[in-house]
C-alpha cells in the first residue's frame, strides 16, 4: 500500500515543550508540511508555566485530526518523561522525536519511512544539522557528516562503532513504535544526558539499522541565548554527574551484551571529547568545582582501558593521566594547551634522551605514566623559540591611576631561551575583529628577566592612550611580543585564577564617549586577558538607534559590502582573470625569467644550479623568485614575489622565460612570447602523469586539462633515454621538446667525483662542519620516499634511531633527509649521532658529503649513483608499495645497485662494511649510471646558459 494511503497514521512524531510558547508553532508547522500525509502531531507539555500548554490545545483544536496535546501532571525537569508519555499516546506505526525548538526536514518523514519499510529496519537514522539561527552569515554545520555519505543497512551495530559513539541523538532517527514496545525501550527520568542511554539502548536492540544520507533534522542552535541548554551548563558540577552516571549505564549495557569493542571506542572518545569538554572549564571554577569534578572522574577513569589513552592526542592522554593522580600544579597547565593547541605550557624536562611533559611522576614504578608523559614525538626539542608559542601566565594585576600594571610569568621549556641572551618586550592591544583592526597600540616591557625554568616580566599601559572607534571593536586583547637575541615570538596573557577582579578606566573612543567611556578587564572563551568597551547607558541607548536605524544600517551594509568586494578582489578566480585579462596584455619583458622550485617552497634543484650559472656568468638579465611561505633562503640578488601573489602573477605574464622543477599554477596560460624550461626533479621508478592507474580513469574532459598544462612546456630536461621512455611518454611530450642535457643540479656531483678520482681524496666541504660532523666519522644519509601515512605531514621512522646510533654511532653519522611533504622527529638521544637535515632545501651538498645512502624507491638514487658510492635499499613494504600503489617501470630488486633489505636486522647487516659494498656492487652501479645517468655529464647548467641565454653576455 502506499504510504499516503493508510487511514491510521504512518508516523507519530512526539512534540516535547517546556516554556517555549515562542518556538512550538514552527516546529509543529514543520511536521504539518510534511510531503508524507500520513503524519501526526502528539504535544507533549512539561508543564509549562507560560502557556505553552494553552497554545498546544489551541494547535490541536485547529487541527483536530492531526495534532493532540497532552500535559504532564509535574514538571520533570527534563526530556525523557514527556518523550515517554508521548510514545505511550503514539498512534503511528514509527515514531520520532522533535524539540519545540528545532525542526523536521520537509521529507524527513517520508524518506525515512520509505528507509523503513524497504529494509524492515527497526531503526532509521538520517543527518542532523546544527543550524545557527542568530548567525549573521546563516552558518550550518553537519552532524558527524561521514556517518551519512550513503545509505547502508547495519545487521547489528558492531558493523559501526561509530554510530553508537557518534551520534548519541535520539531526535534525527525514526523508531519502529512497536520495536520500542517489545523491547521496553524508554527514556531514563530525573537524569540529564537521556539520549545517550536511549540511543544505546536502540543501537544494541535494534536487529537492524538503516542509514539515510538525507537532511532530516535542524537542531536550531541559539548562540547568544540567555538561558544555557542543559548540556551547555558545564558550570554546574550535577551536569558532570549526570553525564558521567549515563556513561556507567551505558558501559554496562554494552558489558551486558559482550560488545567489548563498542566500549573501547566508546573510551576513546569519552577522553577525546566528553572528557576535554570539563577539562576545558577548569581554569574558570573554583576549587571546590575542581576537587568534586576531580573525584567523580578519576572514579570513572579507572574503567578506561589504558590502550584508549595511545588512540588520543597526546594532550589528551596528558591531562587525564594528572587528573587521575590529582596533580593540578601540572594538570592546569595541560588544559592550557588542551585548549590553545599549539602553546607549550610546560617547562618539559629530558630525560635518558627523552622529553616528558613534567619531571613528576618519572621515579614512580609507573611505566604507564612515563609513557603517557613521553613527548619526545611532538617535536619540542628540535624548535627554536620563534616556532614556539609559549605559555605567558598573568601573576599580578593592578590598576593605579588610570593605568594598568601587569606582571607574567613565561615558560621555558627545555631552557630554550638560554640565561645570557639579550631580552626585550612589548605589550599590544588590538581590536579583536581583523576587519576593524586599525591600530595596534603598544607599551614597552619595563622588565623581562630569567628566574629558574621561566622569565618573569613587569609591564605598565596607560590605557587612555589607547583609542579605540568605539562600538565595532567592543573588545581587545592583549599579548606580550618577547625578542631573544633578535628572534620574537608571541604569546598571549593567561589568567590561570578565575578571581581576577578589576576595576572600570576611561577611555577615550574616536566616535566620541557616546559609545563608550571606560574599559574593564575580561577572561576570553580560552583562558586570556582581554578589554571590553563599557558603554554610558543613556548615552549608548541614542548611539545603538542611530546603529540600529535607517542610518546605521546604511553604513553597516556599506561596510559589509566593501568588505565583500576586498574578498572578490583577492580570489582565486579574480587572480586568474587579472593575469589574463590584464597582466598578459601587457608587453613581454626582455631579459625577465621567474625561477621557482618546488612549488616556491624551497630555492633548490635545478633552477637554483641555472640561475647561479648566469650570475656566475654575469649576464644581465632581471631575476624573480617565486617563494610560498617566506623569503627566509632565497637569493638577495632577485626579486622575490609570494606565490599567487599579484606581483607574482604580472612577473609571470610578462617574463621572456619561465624556469621551474614542476609546475607553474595550472590554470595560468602561458604566452607564445615566453619560453618554458621544466627541468623536472628526478628520473622516474614510479608511474608518472598519464601511466598513473588513477590518471586512466578520469574524464576525456580532465585529461584534456591536463593535457594543456603539460603543453605549456617548450622544453623538458632529459638525463637518459629511460626519461625519454617514462616521463616524456608519460607526460605525452613532443620529441622536439626533449632536452637530452642532463640536470644542472647533478653538475656539482659529477664534478665531486671528477676531483676525488684525479686527487684520490674525498672533500668534505663546508656543511660538514655546519653540521659538527667529526672529522674521523663517515656520513649515511637516509632519504625516503614522500609517504602519506598517519596524521597530517608526520612521518614514522621505519627503523630505531636510538639502536642505530647504539650500534653505528662510533662509526657513523646518519643524516635524515624526509621527502620536503613529510617531517620526522628525533629524540634527544641521539643528539650528534642522527641529525634531522629536513630543513635544508638543497639535496644536492648533503648527497656530496655522505659516504652511502639509504633509501628505498625515491627517485634520489639515480643522482647519488653518480657519486659511485655504495647504496643501501631499504625496501620494507615492497609489495605493498609497488602492488597496491601506482605501480613501478621496473623491478628495483632486480637492478638496484646496492643491497635491498627488508627489515632492520638485514639492514644494520649490510651497514657493517661500506668498503664491502663499494667492491660488491661496483659493476652495477656503473651499469646503473651509465641507463640512468647517461646525459649527466657535469656541463648541464652551463649547456643551457649557453642555449638561451648568452646573448645577455655584458659587452
Amino acid at each position: 500500500m502506499n504510504v499516503d494511503q493508510r487511514c491510521a497514521p504512518a508516523v507519530s512524531v512526539v512534540v516535547i515543550v517546556y516554556n517555549d510558547a515562542a518556538r512550538l508553532p514552527t516546529a509543529v508547522r514543520s511536521v504539518l508540511d510534511q510531503t508524507l500525509r500520513g503524519v501526526e502531531v502528539v504535544i507533549v507539555d512539561d508543564r509549562s508555566t507560560d502557556g505553552s500548554y494553552e497554545l498546544a490545545r489551541q494547535l490541536a483544536a485547529e487541527h483536530p485530526d492531526r495534532v493532540r496535546a497532552f500535559q504532564l501532571p509535574e514538571n520533570s525537569g527534563g526530556c525523557g518523561a514527556p518523550r515517554n508519555h508521548g510514545v505511550g499516546r503514539a498512534q503511528g506505526d514509527y515514531v520520532l522525536f522533535l524539540d519545540s525548538d528545532d525542526v523536521l526536514e520537509r521529507n524527513a518523514c517520508r524518506n525515512m519511512l520509505e528507509a523503513a519499510e524497504n529494509t524492515g529496519a527497526d531503526l532509521v537514522a538520517g543527518l542532523c544539522v546544527r543550524v545557527h539561527v542568530d548567525s549573521r552569515t546563516g552558518k550550518e554545520v553537519k552532524w558527524y557528516p561521514w556517518l551519512y555519505e550513503r545509505t547502508r543497512t547495519l545487521e547489528s551495530i558492531s558493523e559501526l562503532p561509530d554510530l553508537l559513539v557518534f551520534d548519541t541523538l535520539a531526535t534525527n532517527k525514526c523508531y519502529r513504535r512497536q520495536f520500542l514496545l517489545d523491547e521496553g525501550l524508554e527514556f531514563p527520568v530525573g537524569i540529564h544526558y537521556e539520549d545517550l542511554l536511549f540511543s544505546a539502548q536502540a543501537y544494541v536492540a535494534a536487529r537492524r539499522i538503516t542509514l539515510i544520507p538525507n537532511r532530516v533534522y535542524d537542531w536550531r542552535v541559539v548562540e547568544k541565548s540567555a538561558a544555557k541548554s542543559i548540556s551547555n551548563r558545564r558550570d554546574e558540577i550535577a551536569n558532570f554527574t549526570h553525564r558521567m552516571e549515563i556513561h556507567r549505564r551505558v558501559d554496562q549495557l554494552l558489558a551486558d551484551n559482550g560488545l567489548l569493542e563498542l566500549k573501547f571506542a566508546k573510551d576513546v572518545k569519552w577522553l577525546k571529547h566528553d572528557l576535554v569538554l570539563h577539562l576545558r572549564e577548569l581554569p574558570f571554577r573554583d576549587a571546590c568545582y575542581r576537587q568534586e569534578f576531580a573525584a567523580i572522574a578519576r572514579e570513572y577513569l579507572e574503567s578506561i582501558d589504558r590502550a584508549a589513552f595511545d588512540e588520543t592526542e597526546p594532550i589528551h592522554a596528558i591531562c587525564a593521566y594528572l587528573l587521575q593522580k590529582g596533580d593540578w600544579d601540572n594538570l592546569l597547565p595541560a588544559v592550557d594547551t588542551l585548549t590553545n593547541r599549539d602553546k607549550v605550557s610546560s617547562p618539559l624536562i629530558e630525560r635518558d634522551g627523552r622529553v616528558y611533559w613534567c619531571a613528576q611522576h618519572l621515579d614512580e614504578d609507573d611505566a604507564f605514566g612515563r609513557h603517557v608523559l613521553d613527548v619526545t614525538e611532538l617535536g619540542y626539542h628540535t624548535k627554536p623559540v620563534e616556532k614556539m608559542f609559549l605559555r605567558n601566565v598573568l601573576t599580578s594585576y593592578e590598576e593605579v591611576h588610570g593605568q594598568v600594571r601587569l606582571a607574567g610569568r613565561i615558560t621555558n621549556p627545555l631552557g630554550v631561551v638560554p640565561p645570557g641572551a639579550l631580552l626585550a618586550g612589548e605589550l599590544e592591544f588590538y581590536a579583536r575583529r581583523p576587519g576593524v583592526r586599525f591600530q595596534t597600540f603598544r607599551f614597552p616591557v619595563a622588565q623581562v628577566r630569567h628566574e629558574g625554568v621561566a622569565l618573569v616580566w613587569e609591564a605598565t599601559a596607560d590605557l587612555a592612550a589607547v583609542r579605540p572607534l568605539g562600538i565595532v571593536d567592543a573588545v581587545w586583547d592583549v599579548r606580550l611580543r618577547l625578542d631573544v637575541d633578535g628572534a620574537r615570538t608571541t604569546s598571549r596573557l593567561t589568567v590561570a585564577e578565575p578571581d581576577l577582579t578589576g576595576g572600570q578606566l576611561p577611555v577615550r573612543p574616536r566616535l566620541t564617549r557616546l559609545v563608550a567611556d571606560r574599559i574593564e578587564p575580561m577572561v576570553s572563551s580560552r583562558g586570556h586577558l582581554a578589554f571590553r568597551l563599557v558603554p554610558d547607558k543613556k548615552a549608548n541607548e541614542l548611539v545603538q538607534r542611530g546603529v540600529h536605524g535607517r542610518a546605521g544600517t546604511l553604513a553597516k551594509s556599506g561596510y559589509r559590502k566593501a568588505r565583500a568586494l576586498r574578498k572578490q578582489l583577492t580570489s582565486g578566480d579574480t587572480k586568474i582573470r587579472l593575469y589574463h585579462e590584464v597582466f598578459s596584455r601587457l608587453p613581454v619583458k626582455k631579459g625577465l625569467v621567474v625561477f621557482e622550485s618546488h612549488l616556491g617552497r624551497q630555492y633548490s634543484d635545478s633552477p637554483k644550479a641555472i640561475y647561479e650559472e648566469m650570475r656566475r656568468q654575469g649576464l644581465e638579465f632581471e631575476a624573480v623568485w617565486a617563494y610560498a611561505d617566506g623569503p627566509e633562503g632565497f637569493p638577495a640578488d632577485a626579486t622575490l614575489v609570494r606565490r599567487w601573489s599579484l606581483p607574482y602573477l604580472k612577473a609571470l605574464a610578462q617574463a621572456e622565460f619561465w624556469v621551474d622543477n614542476q609546475s607553474y599554477p595550472l590554470k595560468l596560460t602561458k604566452r607564445r612570447e615566453t619560453t618554458y624550461i621544466q627541468t623536472w626533479h628526478g628520473s622516474a621508478l614510479k608511474r608518472m602523469g598519464f601511466d598513473e592507474p588513477e590518471w586512466k580513469l578520469k574524464s576525456r574532459e580532465r585529461q584534456a586539462e591536463q593535457q594543456r598544462t603539460l603543453d605549456r612546456f617548450d622544453r623538458f630536461l632529459i638525463r637518459s633515454e629511460h626519461d625519454v621512455r617514462t616521463l616524456a611518454r608519460a607526460f605525452r611530450l613532443q620529441e622536439r621538446t626533449l632536452l637530452r642535457v642532463g640536470y644542472p643540479r647533478n653538475d656539482e656531483l659529477v664534478q665531486a667525483r671528477e676531483r676525488e678520482e684525479a686527487t684520490g681524496r674525498r672533500e668534505r666541504g663546508a656543511l660538514a662542519a655546519q653540521l659538527r660532523i667529526p672529522e674521523g666519522k663517515r656520513v649515511l644519509l637516509y632519504a625516503p620516499t614522500f609517504r602519506r601515512r598517519g596524521g597530517g605531514q608526520r612521518f614514522e621512522l621505519p627503523f630505531n634511531v636510538e639502536r642505530f646510533a647504539e650500534t653505528f654511532g662510533d662509526r657513523y653519522v646518519l643524516l635524515v633527509r624526509s621527502h620536503y611533504l613529510n617531517h620526522v622527529v628525533l629524540p634527544p638521544s641521539v643528539r650528534g649521532r642522527v641529525i634531522d637535515v629536513t630543513a635544508h632545501h638543497d639535496m644536492t651538498p648533503l648527497l656530496a658529503l655522505a659516504d652511502g645512502l639509504i633509501t628505498d624507491y625515491s627517485s634520489v638514487m639515480f643522482d647519488y649513483a653518480l657519486l659511485d658510492r655504495p647504496m643501501f635499499f631499504f625496501a620494507y613494504d615492497y609489495e605493498e608499495y609497488v602492488h597496491e600503489g601506482r605501480g613501478t617501470y621496473f623491478d628495483l630488486l632486480e637492478r638496484a645497485p646496492g643491497p635491498v633489505v627488508r627489515s632492520e636486522d638485514e639492514l644494520h647487516a649490510v651497514l657493517g662494511s661500506l668498503e664491502e659494498q663499494i667492491t660488491k656492487y661496483a659493476a652495477k652501479r656503473e651499469q646503473f649510471t651509465a641507463e640512468f645517468g647517461e646525459y649527466d655529464k657535469g656541463t648541464a647548467a652551463r649547456s643551457i646558459v649557453e642555449q638561451f641565454f648568452a646573448q645577455w653576455r655584458r659587452g
